[in-house]
């Protein structure tokens, strides 16, 4: 029997995937061996992920100017790799500070150079997504994280920018229909919406790189990859073709426009039971709200733990605010399916009359 995944990431994946991954763990491409036995560079890989690769641009409805990579080391080694890589001597970038990672991507930057933070909610335990700030046109690039999965708050527009845009979409790509044309870098861990952890999914438009001026280690410089059709080394071979199942089973099931249908319509079941239920509070500005990850603690904090058990009880897993914030999160990406959000209403619902 499957739980109710919420789990933030690692996250729950297309049953449809999952059961053809099962199938080439066995036996790929009747080789006689395994997906995790194959070559990198041999053509039914490369078949993987050239297919991959399109399915990307596809699914985000981008042209070919854009460049689809596969790489490892996570979000978290782009945090690094985009200052190092786009940085010159003199070059200024900016950042939008919206929560953890935001943060974090923040003081890698300062690394490679000069770095200003040009809006933050910091103030406010990161509540809100900060808005109306200037962004100056001397910028190498402004930096911005779409969706905040520690905290559940989520750009509902993004700014006008007069320089280019990276932007790290690690918790809500492929999840609703918004002009990825207007980003010029776009990075993803994908453990929520694309695949299983250890591949990272890096889209950079043509023009954006140019020389450095300064020396590139080859595994951490964008163009090595580009060059190497994303297998400069041995890529995650298994975690990419699980990537490919899943931009497959998106593309039969109407891409990130029906996406976001579903995923606007769990969520504002979810929200309006957190809004309507007297034992139960949202923690986020109601304009803000991530379609992604539902964060929410309860009026009684002491009741908090009685009412996980109560859930797991219940078949649901992955309910655990994160551990710096405490409280609930219910990450409700793609995958996850309707019933299972209507099965945490029952439940909230089932714990209000036993409770209140």
């Amino acid at each position: 029997m499957r739980v109710h995944n919420f789990n933030a990431g690692p996250a729950i994946l297309p049953e449809a995937a999952l059961a053809q991954a099962s199938e080439a763990v066995k036996e790929f491409n009747g080789l006689g061996m395994s997906i995790l036995e194959i070559s990198h560079r041999s053509k039914d890989f490369q078949a993987v992920m050239d297919e991959a690769g399109q399915l990307v641009l596809e699914n985000l409805k981008l042209d070919p100017s854009y460049k689809v990579l596969f790489l490892q080391g996570g979000a978290s080694t782009q945090f690094a790799m985009v200052p190092m890589n786009l940085l010159n001597s003199g070059d200024v970038a900016g950042y939008v500070n919206t929560g953890t990672w935001a943060k974090k991507a923040i003081k890698e930057a300062k690394l490679f150079g000069k770095t200003e933070v040009l809006a933050s909610s910091d103030g406010s335990n990161f509540s809100y997504i900060p808005k109306g700030f200037a962004i100056p046109e001397n910028l190498r690039y402004l930096h911005l994280t779409s969706n905040n999965t520690i905290y559940g708050t989520q750009y509902m527009e993004y700014p006008d920018s007069p320089v280019p845009v990276v932007i790290d979409m690690s918790s809500d790509i492929f999840s609703r229909n918004v002009n990825y044309g207007q980003f010029d870098l776009i990075y993803a861990g994908a453990q929520k919406n694309l695949g299983p952890a250890g591949v990272t999914l890096v889209i950079i438009k043509d023009g954006l790189l140019r020389e450095s001026d300064h020396a590139l280690p080859s595994m951490l410089n964008y163009q090595t990859h580009i060059e190497g059709g994303s297998m400069y080394n041995t890529p995650p071979v298994f975690s990419i073709y699980v990537c490919l199942l899943t931009l497959r089973w998106l593309r039969d099931n109407g891409g990130a426009a029906a996406m976001e249908v579903m995923n606007q319509r769990k969520a504002a079941k979810l929200y309006a039971e957190i809004d309507r239920n007297s034992m139960f509070k949202g923690t986020v500005a109601v304009e803000d709200r991530s379609i992604m990850n539902v964060n929410f603690i309860m009026e009684n904090r002491d009741l908090e733990p009685a009412f996980l058990q109560f859930t797991k009880e219940h078949q649901c897993v992955g309910l655990n605010g994160h551990r710096s914030v405490g409280g609930f999160r219910a990450s409700i990406y793609n995958a996850l399916p309707e019933s299972s959000v209507d099965h945490l209403v029952g439940l909230m619902q089932e714990f209000e009359s036993k409770n209140a």
